[in-house]
Order: structure tokens, then sequence, then C-alpha cells
């Protein structure tokens, strides 16, 4: 029947849909013809419009296309049909085409002056004069629903001149029908009919799914809740995106009538009728680098050659210097951001290239402050606690709104490809717990609630950070000392306890540099690169290095972990239970991120030992180090290549003995 509609309406074709028409086939035959020999698997076909084209090619229609499109982006559809049939024409002479029911025009706005903050305005901002117009919108998918069949049009016709005509359901009133009260033929003596029959076997149906998106929380202020939109996406765009994509919606803002509840006021409630969606996850960043401040890395490296570790350390001292010392923690927090190299083995196995970094230490140490300043790092982060977060938890789970099952995604899925810092770390909800485990290692997370199936990523850094049960017992194993299970401790790459013990000097100089601090904010900071990094130049450092370089391992470093790893292996201490493959994962994990912040391709000698050397920081008693000492006490070196130097010496000489014993029991 809609072929037959079609047909009639190729001899009196609306003069926009000729217009639209001729746009397409000037500009997208190749779109065209590929929809044209494509295979009818699909009944949806989309054609993509860049709207900057259609502006380049006619501007009063594009307006029209952007204030009015309810009218004419189905005017669109009509033309890509029709000009479809002209191209299948054409293809026909050569090659088999078939013809396509149904062709989808879908408006790509970037690069065009739609992008501008009254039509692409945060999801906080939308109000009633954005209604009808062409608007985009940018957030999080937080809730995604289930693929129901809509009914999207049913055609009537006129009893006295037979004239057949599309109705629309209004979507506002819940899909209910309206009749035109005279017959709406376009000819010139109009006939006046006003009873109409519906024509049998004429419903076209739309497959149908509802999101729901919310405004990220990098572009609020501290105490704004984000806000979030219904969006509707049908047909070839349904089941694109899952919760915890960051997406840029392009559709029509309405509104609906809320559901009738009894004693509740009916509101109208705005929703978004999707027409274009594009994910942004590989985008996420919106840091900025130019060429000068990559310019300004390589002179600052240029001028520690032949002293990179007390360059390092500089950069270190940026990291969260209001805190004192403690300088193994904010190598981690450095590491740990950073990452290392994502491995896929010949057989699809996936290792993580992702860090994980837990801090466990007494109140008052200063844990807190670390979690808040790597959110502050990370381009795309999340801050929760583990009894604070939502009704999702950490995870995901499954909600019913409006009668109808919904995944609604944690904070794990909502820092996909950021950073989660989870405070509070011990008190996780237990269904989270039992989740968490496959969120952290295989960086998926595995859903079978109500009904629904499905796979949701979380390539996210995990900070986690957590009070001792009680006091803290050097003698016991992290997991008597913490309510943490051994297979969840084993996530962590590094784990790092404070302890917060009497030290009379140590107290003196931390209060002196929590006065000196007081005296600095009331004059100006020194921001060379030399002493201490300012946080926008931090995020464009980690941002630069994460993207640029990805560090292989050279055959010395190679020996200098393999020789690390079989020494744990063959001592039995109180830290069995992570000395495991992932402890050697952890290790080149750390030594890949040592190189990137070291402004290296390459991973040495010294990036594996410093990796040892965080490791052993996670142990209460080292059989490589003769001291590892309190972390919180943990200090900048004066001279920290000499004193690297000295260590250096120290473990190689440890791990010598393993190649002996190898070379032994090989003969």
């Amino acid at each position: 029947m809609r072929a037959l509609l079609f047909v009639d309406m190729e001899d009196n074709v609306a003069g926009p849909v000729k217009s639209l028409a001729g746009f397409l086939i000037r500009r997208y035959p190749s779109q065209l013809r590929s929809i044209t020999l494509a295979s009818n698997s699909n009944i949806h076909h989309p054609l993509y419009v860049d709207f900057a084209e259609l502006m380049d090619d006619d501007p009063p229609l594009a307006n029209l296309v952007f204030s009015q499109p309810s009218e004419y982006l189905r005017h669109f559809d009509d033309a890509a049909l029709w000009a479809h049939k002209i191209v299948l024409r054409d293809v026909n002479n050569r090659e088999k085409g078939t013809e396509k029911e149904f062709i989808h025009v879908r408006i790509n706005i970037s690069g065009s002056p739609l992008e501008c903050s009254e039509t692409f305005p945060s999801i906080g901002r939308v109000r009633v004069r954005h209604r009808g117009i062409l608007l985009t919108i940018k957030g999080t998918v937080i809730r995604s629903g289930a693929i129901k069949m809509y009914e999207g049009e049913r055609t009537y016709q006129c009893h006295k001149c037979s004239h057949m005509f599309p109705i629309y359901p209004e979507l506002e009133s819940r899909n209910s029908v309206t009749l035109p009260s005279i017959c709406p033929s376009q000819r010139l003596k109009p006939c006046g009919g006003t009873k109409f029959t519906y024509v049998e076997n004429t419903i076209i149906c739309h497959d149908y799914q509802e999101i729901k998106i919310q405004e990220s929380t990098q572009v609020l202020g501290v105490g704004v809740i984000p806000r979030s939109i219904p969006v509707i996406l049908m047909d070839d765009l349904v089941d694109i995106v899952k919760a915890g994509d960051d997406v840029i919606v392009s559709g029509i803002l309405t509104a609906r009538w809320s559901p009738d509840l009894k004693d509740v006021r009916c509101n109208l409630d705005p929703i978004l009728i999707a027409n274009h969606v594009r994910r942004t996850n590989e985008l996420k960043s919106d840091i900025d680098i130019p060429d000068e401040i990559i310019m300004k890395f390589k002179q600052f490296w240029s001028n520690f050659r032949d002293t990179p570790l007390k360059g390092r350390n500089s950069i270190l001292r940026g990291i969260c210097p209001q805190v004192f010392g403690l300088f193994t923690v904010k190598l981690a927090v450095a590491l740990t951001l950073i990452g290392g190299v994502k491995h896929v083995d010949v057989s699809g196995t996936k290792v993580r290239g992702e860090s994980h970094l837990l801090l466990i230490g007494d109140p008052g140490t200063g844990k807190s402050q670390f979690l808040k300043f790597a959110a502050k790092l990370s381009n795309r982060s999340v801050i929760t606690t583990g009894l604070g977060s939502t009704s999702a938890g950490l995870t995901v789970t499954a909600v019913k709104d409006g009668g109808e099952w919904m995944l609604e995604a944690g904070a794990l899925v909502l820092a996909d490809g950021g950073l989660c810092c989870i405070d509070e770390f011990d008190s996780m909800r237990e269904h989270d717990r039992a989740t968490i485990h496959e969120a952290m290692e295989q960086q998926t997370i595995s859903v079978a609630k109500a009904g629904l199936v499905t796979t949701l990523s979380t390539r996210t850094i995990v900070f986690g950070a957590t009070n001792p049960k009680g006091h803290y017992d050097p003698e016991q194993s992290l997991s008597v000392n913490t309510t943490l299970s051994g297979p969840l401790l084993s996530r962590f790459d590094i784990v790092l306890v404070l302890l917060d013990t009497k030290n009379p000097e140590w107290d003196a100089v931390v209060s002196s540099h929590i006065l000196s601090e007081r005296e600095q904010d009331k004059g100006e900071r020194d921001e060379d690169l030399q002493h201490v990094w300012p946080l926008p130049m931090l995020r464009r450092y980690i941002h630069f290095v994460k993207g640029f370089f990805r560090p292989f391992l050279t055959k010395e470093a190679e020996k200098v972990i393999s020789s690390y790893y079989q020494l744990q292996r063959r001592s039995a201490t109180q830290n069995a239970a992570r000395t495991t493959v992932r402890m050697l994962e952890s290790l080149i994990r750390l030594a890949q991120a040592h190189a990137r912040l070291m402004f290296r391709n390459e991973v040495t000698q010294l990036d594996a030992i410093m990796a040892i050397l965080c490791i052993e920081s996670s142990m209460t008693t080292s059989g490589i180090v003769d001291s590892v000492g309190n972390t919180l006490h943990s200090n900048f070196m004066e001279n920290p290549d000499l004193e690297y130097a000295k260590q250096e010496k120290l473990i190689l000489e440890k791990l010598k003995s393993i190649d002996e014993f190898v070379d032994i029991n090989s003969a």
C-alpha cells in the first residue's frame, strides 16, 4: 500500500520533496547506490546527511528542516525513497538492485552552525523554546529499555473522493489517532469530505526503544544536580547504544503526558525523538594539547637528560601538592592514571592495560584528598562511596520505570574509559562485591536481570580507599585487616597501607609544610615546570603520554621482571595470595606506565625496578628490600638518581640468586 501511495505521489510530488530529492542525488549518489545494492535483510536503511552541506546547497530549505523538523524530516524520507527509485532504474541497467521500503535520512549537525549553544544546549538548559526545532544534546546513557513495537502510521480513505492519506499517531497523547475535520486532498477543487475509513493492512510499525541520557558531571559546578531526559530511538537507531555510552543525539523535542496515576497531577514530560545518534566513547577527552605544549614537554625532559628521576619527581610534586611527602602514593597515583598497554593475543584473549590502586589507611592520612585530586586529573571520572552510590550501586541494576524493566548503569559503567574513585571501599553492597571482580579484571559486566541479558563495558581505572578493620596489625594479612577478600585484593595492582604512627620529627616537618602552604596562598605561585607542575599541565601531560606512547619491554626489563616473579613464587610469605600471574601482569603494566611517565617508548631496567619497588610497597614484609618503611612517611629525596643507583645494585644482587638457581636446575 505504501508503494501504491508513492507511485501516486510521483505524479504530484510536493515541492520540498523534489528539492530534497535533487539534493540527495547531487550530493549522496554513492550512499543511494549502496542502499540500492544492499540486501533486504534489513528493512530500515539509514542515509546520513551533513546539515552543513544542506546549508551550502540550499539555505532556505535547510532553515525549514531546522525550524519545522516534524514535517520536513518526513519529506526528507519521502525524497530519499524517490531518489532511491531513480537510482534503482539506473543501477538495474548494469547490476541487480532491489527496491527498499524504508529509507531514513539521518541529519548530522557536526561542523554546522547548529553547534551553537542555543541549538546544542546542556540537558539542564533545555526549555520550552527548544520545542519543535532540530535540537542536539550530549550526555551519558544511564538507562536503556527493551525494544518494543510502535505504530507509526496508518492510512485512511475519504468516502467522497476516495483520496487516501496517512495519519500519524500522536506521541504526545500516547499514540492516540486524530482524524482531520475535512478531506486533506490537494486538488484544485476540495471535495470537503468529512467521513473516512481505515484502509486494511496499512498500519506501519516501527522498532521502538527508550533510553535516558544524563548530562556529564564533568561540566557541572559543585552542588549542581545532573539532569536527564528520555530519548526515543526508532527503526535503525534501536540497540546501537548501551548504558554507559557517551552520545550526541539530534532530534525533535516534544512533550508526552505522564502516566495517569491516582492522586497525582498529570504533567507534560519533555522527551526527545532521535533522528541521529553518534557514540563518542572514543572521543571522551576534551583536553586540548597544542604543539607548543608538546615542545614544552620535550624541552623539560631535555633539561633533565642526565638526571631523569629528578625530572620525574618534579612532575610528581604537582600531584596533590597540599599533602606533604607521600612520594610512594603520588608515584602510585601517577602510574595508575597513566596505565599500561592493552594486550590481545592471537586467540583473542584480552589483558587489560588499566591499573587499579587501593589505599588502606588510618583516618586523616589524606586518602580522600588523593581520590579527589585524581578525579581532577582524569578527563572522565566518577566519585562515589561504597554505600553512598545510587540504586544501581557500583555496577548495574534492573529498575522498573512505568511498568517496564530497564537497565540502570552504576558508577563503574558510567566511568567507562575513565576513572572511578570509590571511598569507603569496604562498605560495598553484597551485590556489588559479587560482580566487581569481573568488572575490574575482564572489564565487562554480564547482566541477566528481569529478562534483560547483556554485557556492558567497564574499561575503568578503579581507585579505592578504605579504613582498616579496627587497629591495623602488621603481622596479619590484608584480608584480615580489612573486610576485603583475597581474590578482590588481587585485582589491585598496588595496595598501599598508610599507618598514622607517632613520629615527632615527621610531625614537625608536616606542620611546617601546612603553615608555609597557607603563606603561599597569599602570594603568587611559581608556574615553572622545573619546580611544581600546575594541574592543567599535569592533565595535558598524562593525556598526551597515554595516547602517544606504546612502550615495549627490552630484554633487560624482561629479565628483571621474570626473576622477581620467580622469587615471589618461591617465597611462601603472607602475601602469597597476590603472588599469582596477576602480579606478573601488574609488573608489566606498572613498568609500561613508568616508561610513559618518563616520556619514553621503551621499558628499560629502571622502569622494571621502579615497578618492583611499587609492588614491594604493597607488602607488609619485603623479600627484596631490606626496609620497606611506612608509606605515610615516604618523602622526596634530594638526589633520587643517586639513591636509585644504590637500590638498583641491591635489587640486582638479590635477583642474581634466582638466575643462578635457574641455571643449576636447567643443568
